[in-house]
């Protein structure tokens, strides 16, 4: 089983949620997988972008009352 970690970044703004998804991603092993919850709007662009960067991947964005979820894999 895929080992999970969820970050919850609900209430930051930019560039707050990326710079903390940067952080994560770099203390997780390759192949897990991050959950992150946000609410700032930019983070449906700059999220992506920044794992496309980073050389990991976006495998889904959802969007539920306003919270933003990413699943990224590293």
């Amino acid at each position: 089983m895929d080992k999970v970690k969820i970050l919850d970044v609900k209430g930051l703004v930019c560039p707050a949620p990326a710079i903390k998804t940067k952080l994560a991603i770099n203390e997780m092993e390759t192949g897990e997988i991050l959950n992150i919850l946000a609410t700032d709007p930019a983070s449906k662009n700059d999220i992506p972008a920044l794992i496309g960067r980073l050389g990991s991947t976006v495998l889904s964005i959802t969007e539920l009352k306003g919270v933003i979820s990413f699943q990224i894999r590293k």
